[in-house]
């Protein structure tokens, strides 16, 4: 079995190569270090996120190829990772995306992801998404996309400070996450029309952050004192990691103009 999974990595680093030339025009390439990488637990996945956090110079949205992983079964995933609200001169993280979103509305950012997938992973692929605050709501709203839902597997979704959006209509299984002292997680229409689940469906941990308010928010989701006891799809004390081909990650900007 570990021979047949280690024939799959490099088999991927082949495929990631053939996949550069196939990048749409909103894509920025740049490369990490390191060629694999294990993600154990829900902070590292979160760190994961937050690199779309970097000023509009790459974008809010990378794809990395990889494997998700329990035990000694595998699957082999694309996972996609949405960082939330930043104001950014022509990028879709702004608040009108967080209005729109907040209740479920179509938006640019959903439109230039689902657009972002359809060009560049193969149809019938397994996707992982992952996404903080806005971010994590526009992936639950990518998980119940007909057209994401109908051309791929959506096997994971885990959100980090972010609203209940889209329920019932999500493919997969979903993982929001939520300091207590947190409330952007019930910052959306859910909590109006479906306040139970927009509540108990909410996993919370403690980061000590009592009214801060706002740290609760940015901080405690790196956290791996926090969080680490979740695994990397969010579940608790669950077994799932993922193993991650970080030279494959590409960066895609989500413009609100598309300019030729």
């Amino acid at each position: 079995m570990l021979k047949s999974i280690r024939k799959k990595f490099l088999a991927s680093v082949l495929i990631a190569a053939s996949l550069v030339c196939g990048m749409s025009s909103m894509s920025v390439t740049k490369v990490e270090a390191a060629t694999k990488a294990t993600y154990t637990n829900a902070a590292q996945i979160c760190n994961l996120v937050y690199k779309g956090y970097n000023g509009g110079t790459y974008g809010p949205i990378t794809i990395t190829q990889g494997y998700l992983m329990k035990s000694s079964s595998y699957k082999y995933i694309y996972l996609i990772t949405l960082s939330g609200t930043e104001s950014v001169s022509n990028q879709t993280t702004g608040y009108l995306t967080d209005a729109l979103a907040g209740f479920n509305l179509n938006n640019k950012y959903l439109t230039n992801v689902v657009s972002i997938i359809s060009a560049n992973i193969p149809k019938g692929s397994n996707i992982v998404l992952a996404g903080h605050s806005l971010g994590g709501m526009v992936a639950q709203q990518v998980a119940a996309n007909s057209t994401v839902k109908s051309n791929y597997n959506v096997l994971n979704t885990i959100t980090f400070g972010s609203p209940l959006l889209a329920a019932g209509t999500r493919e997969g299984t979903v993982k929001r996450l939520g300091d207590t002292s947190d409330v952007v997680p019930y910052l959306s229409g859910s909590t109006i029309n479906n306040t139970a689940w927009a509540i108990a469906g909410l996993q919370r941990e403690n980061g000590g952050y009592g009214t801060d308010v706002y740290n609760a928010h940015v901080k405690s989701y790196l956290r791996s004192d926090v969080w680490g006891s979740y695994d990397a799809v969010g579940y608790k004390n669950g077994s799932y990691y993922m193993v991650l081909y970080t030279n494959t990650t590409t960066y895609y900007k989500s413009p609100t103009t598309v300019t030729s």
